[in-house]
């Protein structure tokens, strides 16, 4: 009885400090229980520590100290008979902490255990075990994903499909099914596989009511954004701006939904401050307390849709050592146990964002691009900055459990980067892009772990910058060297690719003799790699060969269909004009000239859209030279003042690039420089795992190039002058 009195005692002082939010005096009150000569019955001590685990967890960085308190009290479980939804509870808080540690064998065997459990005889196969068993599966799979043991992740979601569906939960299944697919993507053995898990998505999400779909937002932005990577691999843009644009509606409406909630919440505490007031006449009081239970109610119908309840009050750990953020700012996945979410829902906003600028850079919407990097930035600014990741922080001084969630921002970041140094390149931006390209490689050196695969993506920018200043054997270094980088073939293709055009730019025998051995197998390779986007390469660099060659015909029927992929497939407006403008020129080689002319126009106005001035060149020397085939000779004078005024406003900005301080740096021939980090290897398993769960690898390209980043800089500076001077 002693025991007892204490132990209600102690929660209840410990109740009365965390509603005042004093988290340290709250911890201090249940650790006296577990630290106390008094003798407690085991139950009362397992749900203590469980208390304080979660306050530790939620409230700061002890791992290890939590972990402690989880591992006693699994031990005192196991001499009670019952008392399962504790053991689950324990089982799943530790299966966190193991993973935040990076103990995944640990981690795997204790899941394993808690599913033995789960499915044992000894536990009623009721709808508490089933939802248990889920959230076991989905923990199980997460670990297998990190271990790149793609076959057991899926046979792990399938399992907790199998539990979601015993209990006819829709939410819970389309939560397995939706998991299932990204793991498709990830791994992506064949296109089949990955069209039959879309379909079963849009299947089980057909069966879940819009209510439903309301309370659990965080799965209908997983999904959705899953669908826009599934489409973006395909480069079925078209397709994809259909889920981009439902993201996006929905990140505008749910982030005026929050901001409602926060607003009422606010004049909800203002009410109540004023009702605390003893000398408050009895009819003011009335009507404050009329507008406090309507307030309360507006509340609560704007939060029932969401899971908010669930999520704040559940025992899991909604941020791990993040105090400040609350639970309006989780996208929770499912209802609780399983209360996950894909990524914080910062992250996710600024992955719409991402994706607003994946899909419309191609059409050349430069300037709601331009916006939405700057909000996307802002946003990882932000968040980082929380983080404690300040300009001199390198990755040896990050917390081990701030890893993950670091790694996401810097991930999203290089991604915005990766973007605008291809934007600002595209519109002849040359200092911009410099200034953005500087940053990656900045944030490469001080996070070389973390951002491993940006190694690769970093030198092909460097080639295509090199390219675009003039810089053309430079850049065939940096595309060779990315090439090397990379284990993908489809990115190796690419990057040899770049490499040809610019030595085919350079146009000497030992240049132009370098491009024919690399685009001789690459042409060959061409029907075993996976994506549209690296044969639009390939063909641009063996038509542009062939025109070398002198070999016309076969140049134009390569050229066509290197073009229909860019305008069908890609949508890409630059990579469409330099098509057009090589095609152009082959019909003035061939001397159809009326082709030759609308050829042009059209290569031209989606130049000038661009702001490419030198495809502008490019063209208006191929219009020179046409006007000259047919004797116009006003018309050739004209074109020929306005392309040298081009031309003057291409080396103006050519020079201010190459006065930079930077100029050099990103040009010169050697690959970039990396700071060591202790424990590297653990760190990048941590990452690895980070990597996956964002899936950005091989669905937008941290791997690889953005969609639509091929096109940038195939061509050197008014190459239209070279055509048939020289050949292979």
């Amino acid at each position: 009885m002693e025991g007892a009195a204490v132990a209600e005692g102690l929660w209840g002082l410990a109740d009365h400090h965390e509603k005042l939010g004093d988290i340290g005096k709250t911890i201090k009150c249940l650790e006296a229980i577990c630290q106390s000569q008094i003798s407690f019955l085991p139950l009362v001590e397992v749900k203590t520590r469980l208390r304080v685990s979660a306050l530790l967890l939620r409230y700061s960085h002890n791992v290890n100290h939590a972990k402690s308190h989880l591992e006693r009290s699994l031990l005192l479980l196991k001499s009670i008979p019952s008392s399962f939804d504790l053991k689950f509870r324990t089982f799943s808080l530790l299966s966190h902490c193991y993973h935040l540690l990076a103990s995944f064998p640990p981690q795997r065997n204790l899941l394993l255990k808690a599913l033995e459990l789960a499915s044992s005889s000894l536990v009623p196969q009721d709808l508490s075990a089933y939802l248990w068993s889920c959230n076991f599966n989905s923990q199980l799979a997460n670990t297998f994903i990190i271990q790149a043991d793609f076959p057991s992740s899926l046979s792990a979601l399938e399992s907790g499909f199998l539990s979601a569906s015993h209990i006819c939960f829709p939410e819970l299944q389309m939560f397995f099914t939706a998991s299932m697919l990204h793991v498709h993507i990830m791994q992506w053995t064949d296109d089949y596989s990955v069209e039959k898990a879309v379909q079963r998505c849009d299947d089980i999400w057909q069966t879940i009511s819009s209510d439903k779909t309301e309370r659990c937002p965080g799965l209908f932005f997983y999904n959705e954004m899953l669908h826009v990577f599934y489409r973006l691999r395909l480069c079925d843009y078209k397709n994809a701006q259909h889920h981009v644009d439902r993201l996006d509606q929905a990140m505008t409406a749910h982030t005026h939904k929050t901001q409602e909630v926060q607003q009422l919440q606010d004049e909800l505490s203002s009410l109540n401050h004023s009702l605390s007031r003893y000398d408050l006449p009895s009819r003011e009081r009335a009507a404050l307390s009329d507008r406090r239970s309507q307030l309360q109610d507006r509340v609560n119908a704007l939060s029932v849709s969401s899971s908010y309840t669930a999520a704040a009050n559940s025992l899991e750990p909604a941020f791990f050592g993040n105090m400040d953020r609350a639970w309006t700012e989780r996208l929770v996945l499912s209802q609780s146990p399983i209360d996950g979410e894909w990524l914080p829902k910062s992250a996710i906003y600024a992955l719409v964002h991402l994706m607003v600028v994946i899909s419309g850079r191609p059409k050349g919407l430069f300037k709601e691009c331009s916006k939405r990097i700057d909000s996307g930035m802002q946003i990882i600014q932000d968040e980082l900055i929380k983080l404690g990741i300040t300009d001199e922080v390198r990755e040896a001084d990050l917390r081990h459990t701030a890893i993950w969630m670091s790694g996401i921002y810097l991930m999203l970041q290089m991604q915005f980067l990766e973007n605008k140094v291809a934007l600002e390149l595209t519109r002849s931006e040359y200092v911009e892009a410099q200034e953005a390209l500087v940053e990656m490689k900045n944030l490469f050196t001080r996070f070389p772990t973390i951002l491993q695969a940006s190694e690769c993506v970093i030198e092909m920018l460097r080639g295509q910058y090199s390219h675009s200043v003039g810089c053309y054997s430079e850049a065939a270094f940096h595309s060779i060297e990315a090439s090397k980088l990379t284990e993908s073939k489809s990115l190796q293709a690419t990057c040899q690719a770049f490499a040809a055009v610019s030595y085919l730019t350079i146009g000497d025998a030992d240049s132009s003799s370098k491009a024919l051995d690399l685009i001789g197998p690459l042409y060959g390779m061409t029907n075993s790699l996976s994506g549209v986007r690296e044969e639009a390469s390939i063909l641009f660099a063996y038509g542009l060969l062939l025109m070398k060659q002198q070999d016309l015909q076969e140049a134009r029927n390569r050229l066509a269909k290197g073009l229909q992929i860019a305008h069908t497939h890609m949508s890409n407006l630059q990579l469409v004009s330099q098509y057009l403008t090589l095609l152009g020129n082959l019909a003035l080689s061939l001397h159809d000239t009326v082709q030759a002319r609308e050829i042009l126009r059209s290569a031209l106005t989606l130049a000038k859209k661009l702001s490419d001035i030198p495809t502008q060149l490019w063209v208006l020397s191929s219009f020179t030279a046409l006007y000259q085939q047919l004797g116009e000779k006003g018309s050739e004078m004209e074109n020929e003042e306005h392309r040298n005024k081009k031309w003057d406003e291409m080396q103006s900005r050519l020079a201010e690039a190459r006065g930079s301080i930077h100029h050099i740096e990103l040009v010169e021939k050697a690959r970039l420089e990396m700071h060591k980090v202790e424990d590297a290897q653990e760190q990048c398993e941590v990452t690895y795992g980070m990597q996956a769960s964002l899936d950005i690898p091989e669905s937008v390209g941290i791997e690889g190039p953005s969609p639509a980043q091929y096109s940038s800089r195939l061509v050197g500076l008014d190459t239209g002058k070279r055509w048939g001077k020289r050949r292979v």
